[in-house]
């Protein structure tokens, strides 16, 4: 078994400043040890009908999920959480042990 995995896809509001959520969400990840990486990404490639307006993608991982359900309790988590909720339109989240497949080099 991988790691514990929290996956965010949203469409964001039309009069968001994506910078400023982008920069809380970096911030976020930096300031709660609880979480072991995170990336985000920018939909480029998708076809619209298949992308159903979602744009970003946000991918964070835990070592367990005893620390992912740390991270949602988690005092800066909570504060954020509101600014964030603010700023999108629609959303998908999935929580999930991740089962790995191949190891990066």
């Amino acid at each position: 078994m991988g790691d514990f995995k929290h996956l965010v896809i949203v469409k964001f509001k039309e009069d968001i400043v994506i910078e400023e959520i982008l920069k809380g969400l970096e911030k976020l990840a930096l300031e709660i040890e609880a979480v072991k990486s995170f990336e985000w990404g920018q939909d480029m490639e998708g076809q619209e009908m298949l992308r159903q307006g979602f744009t970003h993608a946000f991918l964070m991982s835990f070592h367990k999920k005893e620390d992912f359900t740390a991270f949602l309790g988690h005092s800066n988590h909570l504060e954020f959480s509101s600014t964030f909720s603010s700023a999108i339109e629609k959303v998908v989240v999935l929580d999930f042990p991740a089962v790995l497949v191949k190891s990066p080099a």
